[in-house]
């Protein structure tokens, strides 16, 4: 090893300095404060700024994958639950999703499904008992159930003067909430005055195929009984969900039209949605619903059951976010772990005189973990300043776009939980932290 060229007043003066630190504060975080701050232009300097920047982009990238994936699903799943409700009610006989089998609904049937409350069906630890459980226990119940709408869907056909297009007709009650549909309106507006059974919203796919616009006439044809029944309706509105497989198909009109061409009675519908309310448990409220209030002539089952396809894509979407978080966590440590290295190796005389003073190992890596620290601490503000920068500039210009017809949505959704940003950041630095601890063991292989 290279001697260290150190003057005999230098030396006396550094022994001081130690000694006196030792004795009044910690010496390992004042000297690791002093490298950091340093305005030495070295090419070390470099090395440390391109370490920071690394830092900077990978906490970027992994709020932001964050953001964006947690936006998606949130989005997705809003227009699933607004187009179709939560728990769906049908008829026990019915073998397909669309068969024509009416099923009563009677308004006690109704109030008792709005009547759910939370308490009623929400599962408690039996373990917890006593004290600790009055402290928390409260007595006040949450309605499970916001909204129940009866439905009637039927096949029919949509044709104007030139084509003719296959479609499902979903007619829903009078009381519908249209509300529910309202942010999916791209053109018109929901059937509303006098004349609810002669208006319909037909989706933007149905519209563009049969070259219609809100205002014009569309004939939609019935088969019932192997007759033919037309009936000719004025298209009020123009809805787009992004879910291409349900908005070819599907029509909103009124349920009245529908069962004059059945020929149903007033309470009789094909089925039922039920909307929850928000942070409610689906799959336990389905299952309170068929257990303790459907007769045995009815079944229920969850969106999740009904469509699996979507949410089991959907759920794929959590891999991709750990996969991305590990990938970018792993190259933050790789990256500060060669910093730790270089800084080590070009303190190596500095190392020298303070063992000579008599430094321990310990408290001299704890000058690089210190120093370390400092680096990552700035990567991750910056990383922080930079990814939710970038998340709000997209929340607030939409500038990244997507293809509507693959991902559901023309825009990449951000969704920023504050609590899942804090909690990145705890785990990368944490992780590094611990990580860096093996390579600063190389200063007790320097001797003085």
């Amino acid at each position: 090893m290279e001697p260290c060229s150190v003057s005999l007043g230098q030396f006396m003066s550094i022994s001081y300095f130690y000694s006196h630190m030792r004795t009044k504060g910690n010496t390992s975080l004042f000297i690791a404060t002093r490298l950091a701050f340093t305005g030495d232009k070295s090419f070390t300097r470099i090395i440390l700024g391109i370490a920071i920047v690394g830092l900077a982009i990978s906490t970027a990238v992994m709020i932001l994958s964050s953001a964006i994936i947690s936006g998606f699903k949130n989005e997705v799943h809003e227009k699933i639950f607004g187009f179709w409700g939560h728990v769906h009610v049908a008829d026990a006989g019915v073998t397909r999703n669309f068969d024509l089998r009416p099923m009563d609904v009677s308004p006690d049937l109704i109030s008792k499904l709005k009547s759910v409350k939370t308490d009623d069906f929400a599962t408690s630890d039996e373990s917890i008992k006593g004290t600790i459980q009055s402290l928390f226990q409260t007595n006040e119940q949450y309605a499970a159930v916001t909204q129940v709408y009866p439905y009637i869907i039927m096949p029919c056909l949509l044709e104007n003067k030139r084509d003719l297009l296959a479609g499902l007709f979903k007619g829903l009650s009078d009381d519908f909430n249209w509300k529910n549909l309202q942010r999916f309106m791209v053109a018109g507006h929901p059937p509303s005055g006098n004349h609810l059974e002669a208006q319909i919203v037909i989706s933007k796919i149905i519209a563009n195929k049969l070259s219609l616009k809100v205002g014009d006439r569309l004939i939609v044809s019935f088969v019932k009984d192997n007759a033919r029944l037309r009936r000719a309706l004025t298209i009020s509105g123009v809805y787009n969900t992004g879910l291409e497989e349900y908005d070819e198909r599907f029509v909103l009109g009124s349920s009245e039209l529908l069962r004059s061409v059945l020929g149903w009675d007033e309470n009789q519908y094909s089925g039922l949605e039920l909307f929850a309310a928000p942070h409610t448990d689906i799959p336990a409220l389905n299952e309170f619903i068929y257990a303790e209030i459907l007769p045995s002539s009815m079944y229920c089952e969850t969106i999740f059951e009904k469509f699996p396809n979507i949410f089991e894509w959907l759920n794929l979407q959590d891999i991709n976010e750990r996969v991305i978080l590990q990938l970018m966590g792993l190259v933050a440590i790789i990256n500060l772990t060669t910093v730790l290295l270089i800084l080590i190796l070009e303190r190596t005389r500095m190392v020298g005189v303070l063992k000579a003073l008599g430094a321990s190992n310990w408290a001299i890596r704890k000058i690089f973990l210190y120093h370390a620290a400092y680096i990552l601490l700035t990567g991750l503000l910056a990383g922080n300043f930079l990814g939710l920068g970038i998340a709000w500039l997209q929340k607030t210009t939409g500038w990244i776009k997507l293809d509507e017809t693959n991902y559901y949505l023309s825009v990449a959704p951000i969704h920023i939980n504050f609590w899942q940003i804090v909690l990145i950041n705890l785990i990368a630095f944490l992780a590094c932290m611990i990580t860096m601890i093996l390579p600063s063991f190389i200063v007790s292989r320097i001797t003085p």
